[in-house]
Formats: C-alpha cells, sequence, structure tokens
C-alpha cells in the first residue's frame, strides 16, 4: 500500500506544527484532500479503457512482447520503487522524491495514453481537412511555404527550432519537480489534470478535422529540409484506414494529431503553470515561447492548427477554474 500523503504532512515540521490547534489540522486535512492524486488516477484508468475500447474499434493491438515496451515498464517499476520506499525516509528529500515519482508517472501515461489513441482515432476518420485549414491560414494572411523557406534556408533556426519543438516534455518535468521539491501537491494535481483534459479534448476534435499538414499538402519537389515530424500522415493514416497497420509500435509513435496542435496547446498549459513560479516564469516563458515559434515547420502545422490548439487551452483552464470555484 502507498504510504497515504497525510503521513507525509505529518513527517514536514515545514507543513504541521507539533502544537497545530484543531482549526490547523482541519486546514491541513483539506490541504492534503485537495492534493490526493486518487481523482487523477482514476482519469487515467478511464482514460486507457476509453483507448482500449477504441483500438478495438479500429483493429489495432499493441504487442505484449515487443522490445519497444522495455523502457516504459522499466521506468513504471523503477516510479513505483521510488514511490514506496522514498515516502519512509524522513525528512524534506523523502516526500520529494515519493511525490516526483507519482506525477512523473501520471505524466508519463497521460502522454503516452494520448500518443497511442491518436492512432485508433485516425483509422477510425474519413476524409482530409487541409482545403479548410489553408483557407483559414490563407485568409488570416499567413504564408506557410514562406516560413517554412526561411528555416530551410538557415541552418541555425533548424538546429533551435529542432531543440525548442522537443522541448515539450522539458517544461512538465521541471514543474512538476518543482511542485514535488516544494511540496506544492495542490499545484501538480491541478496541473496534471488540465493537461490530461487538454489531451483529452485535442483528441476529441482531431476526429473531426484530420489533416496530412501544410508540408505534405503544400509543398511539391525537392525537399531541401526534412522537419521533424516529416510527412507520416499522409502515408500512415490511410494504411490505418485500411487496416494495413494493425500493431501499435511504442517505441515508434508518430505524430499524427494536426488539428488542434497539441504544441501550442501545451506550451501556452506550461506557461500559465510556470507564471505564478518567480524563478520559473521567464525561463520557461522564453523556452515555450521559441517552441510555438517552431511549431509551424517542425510540426508541420497550420497557422489555423495552433489557433485551434489555444482555443482548447482556454477552454478548459476556463472550465476547470470554474469548477474549482
Amino acid at each position: 500500500m502507498l504510504p497515504s500523503h497525510s503521513s507525509f504532512l505529518a513527517a514536514d515540521p515545514g507543513l504541521i506544527t507539533p502544537d497545530a490547534s484543531a482549526h490547523g489540522d482541519a486546514r491541513a486535512r483539506a490541504h492534503a484532500a485537495d492534493g490526493s492524486t486518487r481523482p487523477l488516477w482514476l482519469g487515467v484508468a478511464l482514460g486507457l479503457f476509453a483507448t482500449g475500447l477504441l483500438m478495438r474499434m479500429a483493429g489495432l493491438a499493441i504487442e505484449p512482447a515487443s522490445g519497444g515496451n522495455l523502457p516504459y515498464l522499466v521506468c513504471g517499476a523503477a516510479a513505483l520503487l521510488t514511490r514506496v520506499y522514498a515516502g519512509r525516509m524522513p525528512g524534506r528529500l523523502g516526500r520529494a522524491l515519493a511525490d516526483g515519482a507519482e506525477y512523473y508517472a501520471l505524466f508519463t501515461l497521460i502522454a503516452l495514453a494520448g500518443a497511442v489513441t491518436s492512432y485508433p482515432i485516425a483509422g477510425l476518420t474519413r476524409g482530409f481537412h487541409d482545403s479548410g485549414l489553408q483557407r483559414i491560414d490563407h485568409a488570416l494572411g499567413f504564408d506557410w511555404l514562406a516560413w517554412y523557406r526561411t528555416v530551410a534556408a538557415h541552418p541555425w533556426l533548424q538546429t533551435w527550432g529542432l531543440a525548442a519543438y522537443r522541448s515539450i516534455y522539458l517544461s512538465p518535468a521541471i514543474l512538476l519537480g518543482h511542485a514535488a521539491w516544494t511540496g506544492d501537491r495542490t499545484a501538480a494535481r491541478r496541473f496534471l489534470a488540465v493537461f490530461g483534459m487538454t489531451a483529452a479534448a485535442t483528441l476529441a476534435l482531431y476526429a473531426f478535422m484530420p489533416a496530412v499538414g501544410p508540408f505534405s499538402y503544400l509543398w511539391h519537389g525537392p525537399i531541401p529540409y526534412m522537419p521533424e515530424s516529416e510527412q507520416w500522415q499522409q502515408g500512415l493514416i490511410p494504411a490505418l484506414r485500411d487496416h494495413e497497420v494493425r500493431v501499435i509500435d511504442l517505441a515508434h509513435l508518430r505524430g499524427l494529431v494536426s488539428a488542434p496542435s497539441f504544441h501550442t496547446a501545451a506550451a501556452l498549459l506550461y506557461i500559465r503553470a510556470a507564471w505564478p513560479i518567480p524563478r520559473l516564469r521567464w525561463p520557461l516563458l522564453a523556452l515555450n515561447v521559441a517552441m510555438l515559434l517552431s511549431t509551424p515547420v517542425e510540426g508541420t502545422h497550420y497557422l489555423a492548427d495552433m489557433l485551434i490548439g489555444a482555443a482548447v487551452t482556454g477552454i478548459v483552464v476556463g472550465i476547470m477554474g470554474r469548477r474549482r470555484a
């Protein structure tokens, strides 16, 4: 059995003093309840169940004996052991290690489930919506081809853009690590909840607007620079629809979601989470602004994709905020 949150609170003199009053004890219990991760684990379990149903509907499966599963199994076992045994250590370090292991495990499960779920959703869709997304870009005056040619002509933009685009998991690692070290379970729980809801909303909307992306749709001829997302959608999505792909290899998951842009949704979520923390505010703002600037080319996204992704974050944050109130 995992150590309870109340035991961690009681072990930290900075959170509960020996002569705490009844009112102080009540506040401590309320804080522990507000920071409980049990609803998150339930949400993850429901999400995995939904993923299983979609996989079954799309005729897809994950090979249990695949070597691509091994890193996840090893990391899961390490997180579980750390959560159990570090929680028995006295003082701040043990609590931080135990909480951090649980936060990282939850985040990894949410992110992995989201990536896997995009496959059956893509396989169950019909048609592509690139023409409509491109019309929105044209109406907004956004020229994706000009953006791509600029990056293709400057190797330093390619290097920095690729690094920024791949940093999508760096910000949450920092934010959750900070929450674990400071003992702010409420902030960690809220961040994970909004991240999970944003991922779910992105996947739900993706079912109505699958696309191959501007790189495949607009670019014709020799390729001077291959972005990080390459051109997987135009080949993989039809193969999923035709049941030519039946097994998902966790070691080679590909990004299939065009609209809404999850990189955009995540970047705005990270900026919002970091803003109240002075020591993290400006570094994570700079990092995620760079990720946003890299997203059109490295993620092969229309500007319309990014605007829809931003709207998803705004709506989810607003709903969660009203629920808290």
